[in-house]
C-alpha cells in the first residue's frame, strides 16, 4: 500500500472503510486535498485508494484495538487528528461467538472497540475536530417487538442462547450503544474544551440486514424481502427504504467533512429516503442516567478508569 510522504493539513482516522458503504466514504476522503487517510484494517489484501494508510485492528481484541492505537499515535507524531471516524461494525451474532476477551462478539466489535479508541484517541483530536460514530435507526427498530425495554449490559456483553444479545437483537444494542456513547460524549468537559463535534451517523438500510451467523438459505430469504416487501412497507415506514451503498457513504463522508452539520442542540444525523434528518433519539438512548452506567460499565470492561 502506498503511503502520503507529504506533510497533510489535515488527518483523518477510520474504521469500516474496507466494504460497504464505509469503502465508499474513504474513496471520497482520499479525493480530499491535503488529507492523510489512515484506517484500521483486518487481514491483508484490502481494496483502499492509493495513498490511504492502513494499520492493522482486530476490533474483537481489547489487545489489538490497544496496538492500534498506540500505532496511530506514533504515526501521526506532533500532529492531531482532525476527523476521526468509527464506523466498523458486525450485524448481529450468535451467543456462542466470542471476542478475545470473553465478550459477546457483536457487543465487543460495534460497541466496546470504538468505545475504547474514542477513550483513548480523544486527546489527540484537534481543536474544531469532529469524531462521527455510526449508529442507526435500529437503536429503535421499528418492529418494537425487537426494542431495547432496559439497559442489559449483563445479557449483551455475555449473552445467552436465545436471550437479547444474540443474532439481529445484538446488533440493535451494539447500536443503540453506540448512539448513547455519542450523547455521553458530546457532554464531557474535555470534548467541550478542545471544541471536538461529536456525531451519531445512521446510514439507513443499505446492505444486509442479517447476522452473520445466518445459512445462505435465511440470507437469499431475506434478500428476496427487503427487494419486494421492503418497497412496499417504505410507502408507509420509512426506516424501510433501503439507500445505494453509494449515497449513504458519500453522506458520511459529507458529515465528517462538515459539509452536512446537525442543527444546535443536536447530534444525530439520521438518512430518511437518502435525506439527512435530524430526529430525537429514543427516550432510552436519551437517558443521561442509563448513559452514564453505560459509560462507567464499559469502562470496566475495557480497563479503564471511569
Amino acid at each position: 500500500m502506498k503511503i502520503l510522504r507529504n506533510n497533510p493539513n489535515r488527518i483523518i482516522v477510520m474504521t469500516g472503510a474496507t466494504s460497504g458503504f464505509g469503502n465508499i466514504t474513504v474513496q471520497h476522503l482520499a479525493e480530499v486535498a491535503n488529507a492523510r487517510v489512515i484506517v484500521g484494517a483486518r487481514g491483508e489484501n484490502r481494496t483502499l485508494p492509493s495513498g490511504v494508510e492502513v494499520i492493522p485492528v482486530d476490533l474483537a481484541s481489547l489487545t489489538s484495538v490497544r496496538e492500534f492505537v498506540n500505532a496511530v499515535i506514533k504515526a501521526i507524531g506532533t500532529n492531531k487528528i482532525d476527523i476521526l471516524i468509527l464506523n466498523a461494525g458486525l450485524h448481529g451474532s450468535p451467543a456462542e461467538d466470542k471476542s478475545e476477551d470473553g465478550y459477546g462478539l457483536t457487543f465487543a466489535v460495534n460497541h466496546l472497540s470504538h468505545y475504547l479508541i474514542s477513550r483513548l484517541l480523544l486527546p489527540y483530536m484537534s481543536d474544531n475536530s469532529r469524531m462521527v460514530i455510526t449508529s442507526s435507526n435500529m437503536h429503535n427498530p421499528p418492529f418494537k417487538v425487537l426494542a431495547p425495554k432496559r439497559l442489559e449490559l449483563d445479557e449483551w456483553s455475555h449473552p445467552t442462547a436465545g436471550g437479547n444479545g444474540t443474532g439481529v437483537r445484538s446488533y440493535i444494542a451494539s447500536k443503540l450503544c453506540n448512539l448513547m456513547t455519542a450523547l455521553y460524549l458530546s457532554r464531557l468537559k474535555e470534548v467541550k474544551e478542545q471544541n471536538v463535534h461529536i456525531i451519531a451517523f445512521n446510514p439507513g438500510l443499505t446492505g444486509s440486514v442479517v447476522g452473520r451467523d445466518a445459512s445462505k438459505l435465511q440470507k437469499a430469504i431475506v434478500k428476496i424481502i427487503t427487494g419486494t416487501i421492503f418497497p412496499i412497507l417504505s410507502l408507509f415506514k420509512p426506516e424501510f427504504k433501503k439507500n445505494k451503498a453509494e449515497h449513504s457513504g458519500k453522506m458520511l463522508a459529507d458529515v465528517a467533512l462538515g459539509n452536512i452539520v446537525p442543527p444546535a442542540g443536536k447530534i444525530y444525523v439520521s438518512l430518511v429516503r437518502g435525506i439527512p434528518t435530524y430526529p430525537d433519539p429514543s427516550e432510552l438512548a436519551s437517558n443521561i442516567e442509563l448513559q452514564g452506567k453505560l459509560w462507567e460499565k464499559s469502562a470496566e470492561m475495557v480497563g479503564l478508569k471511569r
